[in-house]
């Protein structure tokens, strides 16, 4: 199933924890504060859909911040305050509390075990195009390193941030397995950049295409791939 392995990286968001609960409970923290702080705002901001709205937005004109999802929040934040007649200098403010409620995750259930488990036999890094932190969701411990596209300037499926993780860690892209929930930026973007890949498609996550189309492994839950891989080390 699989070449030899001498190290693994996962994507964070929807394969260690689901991402849309932490973001959703984000986004109702900043419309909160922002209906609370600055009334101005009170007159467009009816929901928290107006925030992702300003978001898309901050995105079609300024898509440099494709790779920087704490720098388009900042600026779709900034633009919200403009708008409302606030100074967009309070964005130094309002961020951190949104922030902070966006690195409170639920762990899916397999993950301490799972990570455990690995974290004996391999060495483990994370590649991640968002801003979540393994340190804030209490995974800190089990990695050695994170890569994120907003500090390495690329974003999967960019084979870029993949060679910078396998270089940073001196190991052949081909010796490396990427795990992640997204059959184009994990499971193309970690094969596009001769890395092995499995596609860790949670049942949860309705959006996600057939499995038959995935050129990579299939695995409900990680506990599936660890037992893939104990077959695979004896």
């Amino acid at each position: 199933m699989f070449a030899p392995i001498a190290l693994i990286s996962f994507d964070l968001d929807d394969t260690l924890w689901p991402f849309g609960p932490a973001v959703a409970r984000a986004e109702r923290v900043l419309f909160d504060w922002l209906h609370a702080h600055v009334p101005g705002c009170r007159s467009f901001l009816h929901t928290p859909a107006v925030l992702r709205e300003f978001r898309a937005r901050v995105l079609e004109s300024q898509p440099e911040l494709a790779h920087d999802m704490s720098g388009l929040r900042c600026a779709s934040i900034a633009a919200i305050l403009q708008a409302a007649g606030a100074s967009p200098a309070l964005v130094d403010v309002v961020y951190p509390i949104f922030l902070a409620e966006r690195q409170r995750v639920d762990l899916y259930p397999d993950v301490l075990p799972a990570l455990g488990w690995l974290a004996k036999r391999y060495p483990l890094i994370a590649i991640t195009n968002g801003n979540a932190c393994v340190h804030a969701a209490g995974l800190g411990h089990f990695f050695q390193h994170v890569f994120q596209a907003q500090t390495t300037g690329h974003a999967k499926p960019d084979p870029r941030i993949f060679h910078t993780a396998a270089a940073q860690a001196g190991i052949a892209p081909a010796q490396v397995l990427h795990v992640g929930d997204d059959l184009h930026l994990d499971v193309h973007g970690a094969q596009g950049a001769g890395m092995q890949a499995a596609w860790l498609r949670r049942p949860d996550l309705a959006h996600l295409p057939p499995a038959t189309q995935s050129p990579a492994p299939v695995f409900a839950d990680l506990h599936a791939l660890c037992q893939a891989l104990g077959q695979h080390q004896t």
